[in-house]
């Protein structure tokens, strides 16, 4: 794996993560009885993003070492992922 190809890696993780970690204890306007004119009523109070940045990129680091260390090591190949035997390595 090159350096590109595990920044891709990471900034795929990264964003998945934060998907994922996004709508955690977040509380909305109508939640609060707060609605201001103009928005949603879904509209976030605060979205405590600096919290949340802090956490997805704490996660994604550890989730990044994990799979650079798989892919680097060889401990999974496509070979170990070829359930139907479609994958034969071609003899020439």
């Amino acid at each position: 794996m090159g350096v590109i190809s595990g920044l891709v890696l990471f900034a795929v993780i990264w964003f998945m993560v934060l998907f994922v970690v996004l709508p955690l204890r977040l509380t909305t306007q109508e939640e609060t009885g707060d609605v201001v004119p103009g928005t949603p009523s879904s509209a976030p109070v605060d979205p405590g993003l600096r919290g949340k940045v802090r956490i997805v990129t704490a996660v994604s680091v550890v989730l990044w070492a994990i799979c650079a260390a798989v892919i680097l090591t060889g401990a999974i190949t496509v070979a170990d992922l070829d359930f139907f035997g479609r994958l034969e390595p071609v003899l020439n």
